[in-house]
């Protein structure tokens, strides 16, 4: 497997947002210790989550009050760039991203590095059979949408799990979406700047918590998501078609 030497490993960061996830936040970094330093974004909890993620060895910055996963991305995208990261990890803090994979996504980003070709964005692609039915459906119908708006088949776009390079971070941080809209809007900027955008798969993992997905509401948000998706694709650049 490709991977990058430990000095470049050092300009990589995993970047976890945490609400509220005191009983899961400290396997979840002690385990992506193991790959990379980590930094928890701590989005106005009102638990210990801050606590035992420091105690398990992450960096934590608290926003306050909560303000949503997107917003909490951009405070660490901010802390990164502003630490002189070449790339984040970003990763979900609930235990539904493996960090044993962290490698996966190091190793793409090596492969596309030492090729001349440094990709801005790795999505994990998670495997939709494995999801309970109604995720199912509404990540499917997702993906035939969005890839529909923006011209381009986009294989997984609400998975958390991705690397994501210095200047898409960068291109982000004047959003204003706070929740899955964010990491929706991080592909339609890639799509439009013709940054690469590249794919890896990953466990498709799920808890017994039940889904709060409400379908009818779920679609028309993320109608409205995918029409702001396709404005930002058509301001494209000239001559800067997407790169794969």
């Amino acid at each position: 497997m490709t991977t990058l030497d430990a000095g470049t490993r050092g300009a990589i960061l995993a970047v976890i947002p945490a609400h509220d996830e005191e009983p899961r936040i400290g396997r979840v970094v002690e385990a992506a210790r193991r790959h990379l330093p980590v930094l928890v974004v701590d989005d106005g909890s009102s638990d210990a989550t801050a606590t035992v993620a420091t105690r398990a060895g992450a960096r934590v910055i608290s926003q306050a009050p909560n303000q949503g996963k997107g917003a909490a991305l951009r405070a660490g995208f901010s802390a990164a760039l502003a630490q002189g990261v070449e790339a984040v990890v970003t990763l979900d803090a609930d235990g539904q991203h493996d960090p044993a994979e962290i490698p996966a996504f190091l190793a793409a980003y090596a492969r596309r590095t030492l090729a001349g070709l440094p990709t801005e964005l790795i999505v994990g692609r998670r495997d939709f059979r494995h999801m309970p039915p109604t995720r199912r459906l509404s990540n499917w119908v997702g993906t035939v949408l969005l890839s529909a708006a923006v011209g381009r088949w986009i294989e997984d776009n609400q998975s958390g799990y991705r690397l994501i390079g210095r200047r898409l971070m960068a291109a982000t941080l004047d959003s204003r979406e706070s929740g899955f809209a964010f990491e929706v809007e991080m592909i339609a900027i890639c799509l439009r700047e013709g940054w690469p955008l590249d794919w890896v798969p990953i466990r498709t993992i799920y808890g017994e918590e039940r889904s709060h997905i409400r379908p009818i509401r779920h679609l028309r948000e993320f109608l409205a998501v995918t029409g702001r998706a396709r404005r930002i694709t058509r301001d494209r650049p000239k001559g800067a078609p997407a790169r794969d």
